[in-house]
């Protein structure tokens, strides 16, 4: 009997020893939780035993218990790893489409050759379907789905309408608009260049030149003329004769007091380009007008291949200066807006502490893709360990309950962020050591009862 209780207490301790061996194997696994083993004395009694002489049958190992504590989170560089603080699981499945959900705290996650975010074994991330507004239309795991990031978002849209702002330097030297060429800066006061998009979505430079005209031109020295170019080409303005009148309010009749001399004019042609007249009053306020209407050049394809909105490939384009100012400081270009987009490409992936996923093109537009799927159980111990620092769920542990991060009893996400495993190695060496005493002393045990019976045979 002795040497059973012994050979119990030996297999205890070797239970003891593999349960904190692998603890230790583990500390820099990230979302590995702490195991402990328990056990239980063996105890035998029958009707005709008594219970007061009886003695126990040794050491059984009741369970090997794990330990769902909080680990520390350490930071990232990757958008895409996740540490929960607080209560649930990762939900993740083996195959698209399947039921056959895992789950996990090891949030270390990434885009595999299909763009579906995945874990490092390449299960597939659950998350809830979502609106364009970001909220779940649904939390369950029946409807629970992995997420895909596309790598392009929109439609390109051209550029209709163009708005200018800046300011026009009253003590610039003033020159002869008839001889504008914009390959000689000694032509021009001022320029500015903006991106503008064909309906392809591809992209195209806009600039434009100011000249101040000379005492006398455009009947006042507060005007200005803007010549506009794409692509280093001359566009067309609209209006009678190819040149477009600015007036203050689109009859000629100035709305505030002008210098002498401002009244409607006209732009002049410079060597096959057209020019729009800007009017400032005698306090250098921008005096509105009607916005000009340009027409460019085909953008895009040629020939045969012109694609754009007009038969001829050419887009107009309306510009319109947004309170201009002509004050004695240097040329500064305060607003220079379009309304034109091209496709975006992904250029960011957030995730929120309530775990919406959003992405971020280069065109400016954001999604919102899909919310991360959280589980919480009755029974966290009761989960079977399936590898790879996941679990399923059994009877023991009851069904997954599924919810949002940051709601009711789920914790937040920390987005670039990883939960390390809650193992503490002092305490693990220490308790190495314990289960090794105990291991010495229950052979020590075994080794007595070996010299008793010796003992005994010895007898004559």
């Amino acid at each position: 009997m002795s040497f059973n209780i012994a050979l119990s207490g030996i297999a205890a301790a070797q239970k003891d020893l593999n349960t904190t061996a692998n603890n230790i194997a583990n500390a820099n696994t990230i979302g590995f939780k702490e195991s402990r083993a328990e056990f239980a004395d063996v105890y035998a009694n029958s009707i005709f035993s008594n219970a007061k002489t009886a003695v126990g049958g040794g050491v059984a190992t009741s369970q090997v218990a794990q330990q769902f504590h909080q680990g520390s989170l350490q930071l990232t560089n990757n958008s895409l790893d996740m540490a929960i603080k607080g209560g649930g699981f990762f939900v993740t499945s083996s195959d698209l489409g399947t039921a056959d959900h895992a789950f996990t705290r090891a949030g270390a996650f990434k885009v595999d050759s299909n763009n579906y975010m995945v874990d490092s074994a390449g299960n597939y991330l659950q998350t809830f379907p979502v609106d364009k507004d970001g909220n779940s239309t649904s939390v369950s795991l029946t409807t629970a789905k992995p997420v895909q990031i596309p790598d392009t978002a929109g439609s390109p849209v051209k550029t209709e309408n163009v708005t200018l702002q800046m300011n026009l330097d009253a003590k610039a030297a003033a020159l002869d608009p008839a001889a504008f060429d914009p390959a000689d800066p000694k032509t021009y006061n001022n320029v500015t260049s903006m991106t503008i998009y064909d309906s392809l979505g591809e992209s195209h430079i806009m600039t434009t030149y100011f000249v101040k005209p000379k005492d006398g031109a455009y009947n006042g020295e507060n005007n200005w003329v803007a010549y506009y170019a794409v692509d280093n080409k001359p566009v067309n303005l609209s209006g009678p004769a190819g040149k477009y009148d600015v007036d203050a309010d689109g009859d000629g009749s100035p709305d505030v007091p002008l210098v002498s001399g401002g009244g409607g004019v006209s732009a002049q042609t410079a060597a096959g380009w057209t020019g729009a007249v800007l009017k400032f009053n005698s306090v250098g306020a921008y005096i509105e007008s009607n916005p000009a209407v340009i027409t460019t050049e085909p953008l895009g394809n040629t020939g045969a291949n012109v694609i754009g909105p007009g038969a001829d490939g050419t887009q107009s384009l309306t510009v319109k200066f947004n309170a201009p100012t002509q004050y004695a400081d240097p040329f500064s270009a305060t607003e220079l807006k379009q309304d034109g987009t091209t496709v975006g490409r992904l250029t960011n992936v957030e995730i929120g502490t309530d775990g919406l996923i959003t992405a971020s093109y280069s065109n400016g537009s954001t999604v919102n893709l899909a919310r991360v799927a959280l589980v919480r159980f009755a029974n966290e111990q009761g989960l079977t360990q399936v590898g790879n620092t996941s679990w399923k769920a059994s009877l023991a542990s009851g069904p997954a309950l599924a919810g949002e991060a940051n709601s009711g009893t789920f914790g937040g996400i920390s987005s670039s962020a990883l939960e390390q495993s809650n193992i503490d190695l002092t305490t693990e060496l220490v308790d190495l050591i314990s289960a090794q005493r105990n291991f010495q002393a229950n052979s020590r045990t075994l080794e007595v009862n070996n010299t008793l019976q010796q003992t005994i045979l010895q007898i004559r």
